[in-house]
């Protein structure tokens, strides 16, 4: 388990913030999906020392729409970009599976504005009661039956390439989980039901999640609660492939993205879940607060920002916390064993 980041590209500018900063893995935002652009980012990268070990599929909005006949060209670009993937040595893909993209409401992400939080920064907010939940979009109305069966479809067509090379495919959490948004029944409400059963799908080693902890935890009563069970069933059972480690304040309907720290989630509970059940990939920031300080230069990723460098440190400092924990735990017992073995 190690820090890394998403969305990052790789100027020098973006991969020297990164690594001075202790990120050497990232799902990078590249300029194309074909096998000679992905191997000039990841030779680009490893000139400093960073892994990209992932990237985003582009949104092809025909697959959850069920759109066709582009849905059918849409699924064989997705396998081709799979093919792609494990030719050039990434270790997987990151998908969206949203059927709703409110036109003007923030495209994948629902979201009604922001709230003051400390140090001058500003929290992404929430509240059902101040969003237009009546206006349909693209979508139209959609039952969650409905979306699980276009999910099976897609995932039926496209994990066997995926096991074929090797490439896990890691589906971001429909955000926010909700009964129902623009007619949208979301397919991750009730969360650990919605998760289950998106994960029982199709049965592959290949077939999980990009896990995000704000996500979930925006679709529960008492995310403090509830969250932590849900996260070590699916890490145990190696359905998480990639981690987005933000916390919330609040919970379904009303909920703002605070600093991981203030948050409703004790976040260093979580990290232990992931170290015991042997999780072995990224711990990722998502979604930081935002500070009018933060300009970015043209061209560079706009989390090229005092959040993500927070960020970062805050989640080495947990993954360190937690390996020294439980060295400090296993040591008395692992040392009685060797005493008794003596004998």
């Amino acid at each position: 388990m190690y820090p890394g980041e998403q969305y990052f590209g790789t100027s020098r500018l973006e991969l020297e913030f990164l690594v001075r900063h202790g990120v050497t893995h990232i799902d990078a935002t590249v300029d194309g999906m074909d096998v000679p652009t992905l191997l000039r980012h990841r030779e680009e990268a490893a000139a400093y020392g960073v892994e990209v070990e992932m990237v985003h599929v582009p949104p092809m909005d025909s697959i959850p729409l069920a759109l066709e006949p582009q849905r059918a060209r849409d699924i064989d670009t997705f396998c081709r970009y799979i093919e792609n993937a494990g030719r050039a040595g990434l270790r997987g893909l990151n998908y969206n599976f949203c059927v709703l993209r409110a036109e003007g409401q923030g495209g994948l992400v629902q979201r009604t504005g922001q709230r003051p939080g400390r140090g001058g920064s500003w929290y992404s907010s929430f509240v059902l009661s101040e969003y237009d939940n009546e206006t349909l979009y693209a979508a139209g109305r959609v039952r969650r039956d409905e979306i699980f069966a276009r999910a099976q479809y897609f995932l039926e067509r496209v994990i066997p390439v995926a096991e074929e090379y090797r490439v896990q495919l890691a589906c971001h959490l429909d955000d926010p989980p909700a009964p129902v948004l623009n007619g949208v029944e979301k397919w991750n409400w009730p969360v650990f039901a919605g998760l289950q059963r998106f994960s029982e799908l199709v049965d592959s080693p290949y077939h999980g999640f990009n896990f995000c902890c704000g996500v979930a935890a925006e679709g529960l009563e008492n995310p403090a609660v509830e969250l932590p069970p849900i996260l070590q069933y699916f890490a145990e059972r190696q359905k998480i492939f990639n981690v987005h480690f933000r916390n919330i304040r609040g919970g379904l309907h009303d909920f703002s993205e605070t600093w991981p720290d203030e948050g409703d989630v004790d976040m260093y509970q979580l990290v232990k879940i992931l170290h015991a059940a042997g999780y072995r990939y990224m711990l990722m920031p998502d979604h930081a607060p935002h500070h009018p300080d933060d300009v970015a230069p043209p061209g560079v990723s706009g989390r090229v920002r005092q959040a993500w460098a927070y960020q970062f440190g805050y989640i080495i400092g947990l993954i360190q916390a937690a390996e020294r924990e439980a060295r400090a735990a296993s040591g008395p017992a692992t040392s009685a064993v060797r005493a008794a073995g003596q004998r």
